[in-house]
């Protein structure tokens, strides 16, 4: 008989060789307790966090707590049920209410998790006979909508605007398009150049879809994203983002000002076929939206953080993913995924939290400890980070 987890044994190889080393396994930490969005209590050791997503600091926030246990009270504690059946309360039109105006958009769609968001939307409106031109670093939510979808693939390197124009000359004229990109990608934290990308694409008559997850709330005039910021929002066709980074809880959504959007909630199959999100969840998420969209002092501090952190750990001489802070998440390049996961667990004895990324889910390869700011880290905690990464970079090996 066939073994099925045969396939996994490359993978599996890797993971027992690392571990033989005596490193602590960096995809098993257990959390103990959270004190606040910037720290909590990891093997019994008080540990500031730098690997959380939770850009903004809404997670603890009072208005977003209070909102999400009064939900819990009134309406227990899940719908067990879709949304085209039980699975609509108040809270869920409330959640895209404040959606629609925070985006200024008409249309506003939530769904159970950001990859959902993107499965559901992209494998929806992009079929048989379509095609979907996508950055080749693209998040796997994306690669996954697409398969599920059956459109034809269609990857250009990465933030090339030249590489996109060509791609979408080559394409039939008539034929469906859909163009979908990142505003921050993940891995390394880089911008991608949405103006001149949404340009070329809307003169090949594509449509087009922005994933703005990792800059919603603290990206833009109004936290709108990286589209806003670069003045294109009104081009974008489809907005997608999640609530389990700036928002502070969990759970996806859609925005669009296109006028047939609402057939989305009859077809798209991982918005009809999939369990609504609980009463609190999209309390607090409505509460938090609504704050966001008043939160510029929170986002100068998170740009501020993210500047000094930056020019701190290259001062050290760490290699970073980026030449200048592009957003909150701060790469830095490690040689390879042993000494990677050194560095990660002596940052963690330090008392700090990073995320240690490798392949398939790095560019180029690369093993990475990923950085994600906070507004709610104070400009001491930064200091401390420096400090945490110098010695634990010395002791390792990684920086003389």
């Amino acid at each position: 008989m066939t073994d099925l987890f045969s396939k996994f044994d490359p993978l599996i190889q890797q993971r027992e060789t690392l571990l033989a080393t005596g490193v602590t396994d960096p995809y098993n930490l257990v959390m103990e307790k959270v004190i606040s969005p910037t720290v909590a209590i990891c093997n019994g050791r008080e540990t500031i966090l730098l690997g959380t997503y939770n850009y903004m600091g809404m997670t603890f926030d009072e208005d977003v707590i209070a909102a999400g246990k009064d939900a819990l009270d009134k309406f227990g504690s899940g719908t067990t049920g879709s949304r085209v059946l039980n699975g609509t309360y108040q809270g869920h039109k409330e959640c895209e209410e404040a959606l629609k105006e925070f985006y200024a958009m008409d249309h506003a769609m939530v769904f159970s998790t950001g990859y959902q968001a993107n499965l559901g939307i992209i494998s929806t409106i992009a079929g048989k006979g379509d095609y979907v031109i996508l950055d080749i670093d693209s998040h796997a939510s994306i690669y996954d909508g697409c398969k599920m979808g059956d459109a034809e693939i269609v990857a250009f390197r990465h933030n090339d605007v030249d590489a996109l124009e060509k791609r979408l000359k080559r394409l039939p004229a008539d034929a469906g398009k859909l163009v979908v990109l990142e505003g921050v990608y993940s891995m390394l934290g880089d911008v991608a150049p949405l103006k001149e990308m949404i340009r070329v694409s809307k003169e090949a008559g594509a449509m087009v879809l922005v994933d703005e997850a990792h800059s919603m709330g603290f990206i833009g005039e109004n936290g709108r994203g990286v589209a806003e910021a670069q003045g294109v929002l009104d081009d974008v066709d489809f907005v997608i983002g999640t609530f389990s980074k700036s928002v502070g809880t969990v759970g996806g959504f859609c925005v669009s000002n296109h006028p047939k959007f609402e057939i989305m909630r009859l077809v798209c199959r991982p918005y009809v076929f999939t369990a609504s999100l609980p009463p609190s969840v999209v309390a607090t998420a409505a509460t938090s939206i609504r704050k966001l969209m008043h939160g510029s002092n929170k986002r100068a501090h998170l740009w501020e953080n993210s500047k000094v952190l930056h020019k701190g750990l290259r001062d050290l001489g760490f290699q970073l993913g980026t030449d200048e802070p592009q957003s909150a998440i701060i790469a830095v390049i490690m040689p390879d995924l042993e000494q990677g996961a050194m560095m990660w667990e002596a940052l963690l004895e330090e008392g700090l939290y990073v995320n240690l990324a490798r392949p398939p889910a790095t560019p180029a390869g690369m093993t990475l400890l990923r950085c994600s700011l906070c507004a709610e880290h104070s400009i001491d905690q930064v200091g401390e980070i420096l400090g945490r990464f110098e010695r634990a970079g010395k002791r390792v090996g990684i920086i003389g």
